[in-house]
Order: structure tokens, then C-alpha cells, then sequence
């Protein structure tokens, strides 16, 4: 039986990410981590599979347990070979030959058609290049698996397909899964941990079931700490109090009390345990009015690849105020063409004359890629430069949004993944747009994140358009639904039908 386990483990970076961390994580166990961006879920899988070392504290591994580390990002070197060879250079040179096989079993589990494992990983989506990563690891029959991030860039439909994998063929090895995908974490997972700088915390539930558990413990310990601070002032008053008396009156014995009152005092108020906080830096939108009931309407649109080959059609769409459309379908299907095709008409409405846009649209447009922030720009120059607001205003904003000075005068191309999210959602915020068109807009932002931005949409009753292959976010915020299939779009009542198609698929 494999296990690893972690005893007082810190990393402090100079200022805690996590510390006093004592955890086993045992056969048959999944365990999910979950904290912000750049609060140490990557460094703490870094730790577990030898290539970080903690401030503090140990890890220990069962006797030969081989530990698996899929990574968020490809390796360059691997973006040129094909799907086939990326998945057998997870096995050391020396068993290649004559081991071609157990690289078609993983593929043949991931569904991956014979063509596509001759194409070359840079040519495959994202959500293909993280499967071969995946499948890469896998090869190698590792005892015990870290997946940072597996989710990022899959489709819905290959999103199932990992689930499954997970919980039918990956078998009983443990597995330390650090994701932002609520309803992964509880498809997957049979343990939470919430990663925190002073105290984390862990439940044997998977995160929909853990999270409500730690608000109560966090109230719990907030409403503690309030009646230990009532106490603590009430002995301190005391203790002065029987200070003033003993000097006043020479009494040794009321001033040898009133010490012991203070040390007391002193020992309950250093006992106090902070009560969690998630990090500043949430971005909120803002969203100006209008009076139009109709922002957008379609008639007779066709949806086509860069190459002009059709895609789908639509009859007629006419987007009121409040409507929150949310496009569905595979992979392929032309949902972030569609997306763009909106994009390219809102900026240019004589282009398109089958799409009318009222003229008191104001868009607010971010795509997958976020290529509407130049990579080389640096996040203060680009609020500067997009929205003149001077630069204390910019600083304070960018600062606002979870940016440090050093990081505010770093080029994008340099940010985290989650670091360009915030900085995108803070341009959206900016814009004051009453039409919101985003293509994943959750890509790379953490759970508070994606909570606080489904909060805000809600609470502005936001109109838009978005593509985004997070459940829990389409759910919350969606009010509408299109579906798109067989060169044609329909609207369904909701998308759970779509979900059990993808499922069964």
C-alpha cells in the first residue's frame, strides 16, 4: 500500500503560503486541494514530488513509491513531437522499444482517433495537449499522482472523459488534485484540503460538502476570538485597576495580582487564532444603463471557419436586457467563432448587416486568450494607456486588483495565468460595458474568483454572451441557453441534456 505522508511542512516565501501542514495521503484517497492563485497548491505538489524543498518539516514516501507530477503547462519540448511520442517519452529511453503498446492503451482510454496520434502536440487544442500530458505521466505506472490544474483548456466533453478516467480506470493509487472546478472536485475527489497560510484545514467530504463545513468553522472561531477579546480587555481593565489600588495603597499583594491578571491576559490574547481571510485583488464589474429592450439582434447569421467552410446557422437570436446566453456545444462547434463573429460586428456594425446593434451597446469583450492585452505591454501601461485615468488611479486600481508595484511593471507575457485573468476582468470592470461578451471567462481565476464574479453579474443583472466550460459558473449565472449541433442552433431549456450526451459519449 502507497502513501505519502507530511509532517509540519511549511514554505515560507518570505511570508507563509502554508505552515504546520501534518497530512497522510493514503491508497484509494483523492484529495483536493483548494486556495487562491499564488497561495502555494503548485509549490506544495512541487514538495510532494522531490522538486521543491519546504522551509519546514518533512515528506515522506512509502518504501519505492513512485510519485507521477502532471504540471499546468507543457513542456516546450514536447510541443513538436506527435501525440504517440510525447505519451512514450514519459517512459525512460531504454523502455521504449517494444513498449509502444502501453501508449495506445491510455490513448484508447482517452478516446484519441488514430489520425490524431500521428498530428504533432503543438497542431492539437489545449485540452488535447493536456491529456498527452497526462497520458505522458501515466505511462510511466506511477504509484501516486499530483495533477496541478488537469482542467485547464479541456472541453466539457473531454472534461467527462477525465472524470471518468479518474474514478473507473486510474485505479486505487492516491491522488492530490489541485483545482478551481467545483463540480471536478466533487465528481473526483473524497477529501478537501484548504490550503492556508497559517492554519489549513481538512475535510473528509469532497469540496460541495467541505465548504460549508469550513464557513462554519471559520464563524465558529471568529464568534471565539470576539468573546476571548471581550475577556481579555474586561482582565487587562482589571488588572489596572488592582495596579492602581496596590500602588496606592502599598499593597504588594494587589500589584503581584494584577501581574498575574496582565500575564494571563497576554497568554489568551497570543492564543487567539487568526481567522482566514481570502486575498484581496477580486476585481467587480460595473455596468452602465440603457434603455433599449432589444442590444442585439441576428437574422439569417451563418457562422463560418477562417477558411469560410460553414459551421452553423442562425435563423433569428434577439438579445434582451438581463439575458445571460450561454452557447453550448462540442468542441469544434464554433462557439468562440460565433464569439468573435459578435466581437467583429459590434466595432463594425455596417460589416455585418444581418446584425443589428442598438447604438447605446457599450462592449465588454474578453476571449480565451486574452489577446486584447498586448503581451509586451506591461498591466500599468495597458490601464494607462486604454482608459487615461493618470497614473495614481491606475497604480490604485491595478493595486485594488491584487497587483504589487514590482508586478504592475512586469510585461503580461511575464504574469501568471491567474495574474493576466484579474487584469483582464479589471479591464471588463473598466469599460463599464452594458453588454458583456466573454469566451471562458473563468480560465485560470481561482474559486473565490469565479464566486465573486457570479456574485457581481448577478447582483448588476448583467446582459451577455459567454462560452465557458465551468458548470457551476453556467448554472449560476446562465439564463438562457443555445446549443449548437449539426450546423444548425436551437435553444433548450437547460444544459443538462447536453451534459448527459457528452457523459454517455
Amino acid at each position: 500500500m502507497g502513501f505519502i505522508t507530511l509532517r509540519n511542512l511549511a514554505v515560507l516565501s518570505p511570508a507563509p503560503l502554508f505552515r504546520n501542514l501534518t497530512l497522510t495521503i493514503s491508497e484509494r484517497e483523492r484529495i483536493g486541494v483548494v486556495a487562491g492563485n499564488g497561495t502555494g497548491k503548485t509549490t506544495l505538489l512541487r514538495c510532494l514530488a522531490g522538486l521543491a524543498e519546504p522551509t519546514e518539516g518533512d515528506v515522506t514516501l512509502s518504501r519505492g513509491l513512485k510519485v507521477g507530477f502532471v504540471t499546468q503547462n507543457v513542456p516546450e519540448n514536447l510541443l513538436d513531437l506527435s501525440l504517440h511520442e510525447a505519451v512514450m517519452s514519459g517512459l525512460d529511453p531504454a523502455e521504449r522499444e517494444g513498449n509502444e503498446w502501453r501508449a495506445d492503451i491510455i490513448l484508447d482510454d482517452f478516446g484519441a482517433p488514430e489520425a490524431m496520434r500521428r498530428q504533432t502536440l503543438r497542431t492539437l487544442s489545449g485540452g488535447w495537449q493536456r491529456l498527452a500530458l497526462i497520458a505522458s505521466v501515466w505511462v510511466g505506472e506511477p504509484d501516486a499522482l499530483l495533477l496541478d490544474e488537469p482542467t485547464n483548456h479541456l472541453d466539457l466533453e473531454n472534461l467527462f472523459l477525465l472524470e471518468r478516467w479518474i474514478r473507473e480506470s486510474a485505479g486505487p493509487i492516491p491522488m492530490l488534485i489541485a483545482s478551481h472546478d467545483r463540480d471536478f472536485l466533487d465528481a473526483c475527489t473524497t477529501r478537501t484540503l484548504f490550503l492556508r497560510p497559517e492554519t489549513s484545514v481538512t475535510f473528509s467530504h469532497p469540496f460541495g460538502r467541505a465548504r460549508p463545513l469550513l464557513a462554519d468553522q471559520d464563524t465558529a472561531q471568529a464568534n471565539r476570538n470576539e468573546k476571548d477579546r471581550r475577556e481579555i480587555k474586561r482582565m487587562r481593565q482589571n488588572a489596572g485597576e488592582l495596579r492602581n489600588v496596590g500602588i496606592n495603597s502599598g499593597s504588594d499583594l494587589l500589584l503581584t495580582k494584577a501581574k498575574q491578571l496582565k500575564k494571563r491576559a497576554d497568554a489568551l490574547e497570543e492564543g487567539l487564532q487568526a481567522v482566514h481571510r481570502d486575498r484581496s485583488g477580486e476585481v467587480r464589474l460595473a455596468s452602465r444603463s440603457t434603455h433599449a429592450r432589444i442590444l442585439i439582434s441576428l437574422q439569417n447569421v451563418v457562422v463560418c471557419k477562417p477558411d469560410g467552410e460553414k459551421l452553423f446557422e442562425i435563423p433569428k437570436l434577439e438579445v434582451e436586457q438581463g439575458d445571460r446566453i450561454v452557447l453550448l456545444g462540442q468542441n469544434g462547434a464554433g462557439k468562440s467563432q460565433f464569439v468573435r463573429l459578435l466581437h467583429r460586428a459590434v466595432r463594425d456594425p455596417d460589416a455585418h448587416p444581418t446584425i443589428r446593434v442598438s447604438p447605446t451597446v457599450v462592449l465588454g469583450y474578453t476571449d480565451q486568450d486574452l489577446s486584447q492585452i498586448p503581451a509586451r505591454d506591461t498591466p500599468l501601461g495597458f490601464i494607462l494607456s486604454a482608459f487615461r485615468l493618470g497614473d495614481q488611479r491606475s497604480k490604485a486600481l491595478l493595486a485594488g486588483a491584487g497587483f504589487s508595484i514590482e508586478q504592475q511593471q512586469r510585461p503580461v507575457g511575464m504574469l501568471s495565468p491567474g495574474q493576466r485573468a484579474r487584469l483582464g476582468l479589471l479591464a471588463l470592470r473598466l469599460t463599464e460595458p452594458n453588454v458583456y461578451l466573454m469566451d471562458e471567462p473563468t480560465n485560470h481565476v481561482d474559486i473565490p474568483g469565479r464566486e465573486a464574479l457570479e456574485a457581481e453579474i448577478l447582483a448588476a443583472n448583467a446582459t451577455g454572451l459567454l462560452v465557458s466550460h465551468d458548470r457551476r459558473f453556467i448554472e449560476t449565472i446562465g439564463t438562457r441557453f443555445l446549443l449548437i449541433e449539426g450546423k444548425r442552433v436551437r435553444e433548450v431549456s437547460s444544459p443538462d441534456a447536453f451534459y448527459s450526451m457528452l457523459r454517455n459519449s
